[in-house]
């Protein structure tokens, strides 16, 4: 399964969520090297975030990225 990287748009709704194909890899290594270069182009005001994903193709890979997740629920001992 390859890797996928993409950039991620915060919207104003929660789970309203952008999403944008950047670059695909079928090596983490060279996956995670061009993340980090793209994390580091980013202007610091910029809000968007570079993920990276491993998926069967590139429409998982998306849905994965925009689906909502509930909030955990705290321990006690993890606050």
């Amino acid at each position: 399964m390859p890797y996928f990287i993409y950039k991620v748009t915060q919207a104003s709704a929660p789970g309203d969520r952008g999403v944008e194909l950047q670059h695909r890899f079928n090596v983490f290594k060279e996956a995670k090297l061009k993340a980090r270069s793209l994390r580091g182009e980013q202007d610091s005001e910029d809000k968007n975030v570079i993920k990276i994903i491993f998926a069967d193709n590139e429409d998982e890979a998306g849905k994965r990225l925009t689906e909502v997740r509930e909030t955990p629920i705290l321990k006690e001992w993890e606050k």
